[in-house]
């Protein structure tokens, strides 16, 4: 396993549904709190991970870059 519980080969495959851009993993500042996906693409989207499962919905991202 690798960071956020994500496996390597899942972190290779998977894209940003939005751009199509590389995610890039990053744990949680607080404990209490999940990791996320950030998009390293046009958008920039940063996609929740829930208990281990990536929640790829465009509608559950968060902005990462100001427009």
């Amino acid at each position: 396993m690798s960071a956020l519980g994500l496996s390597e080969k899942l972190l290779e495959i998977i894209v940003c549904p939005q751009c199509h851009g590389d995610l890039l993993p990053v744990e949680a500042a607080a404990p209490d709190q999940d990791g996320e996906l950030v998009c390293q693409g046009e958008c920039g989207l940063a996609y929740p991970v829930r208990d281990g499962i990536p929640v790829l919905l465009i509608d559950e991202a968060r902005p990462t870059k100001s427009e």
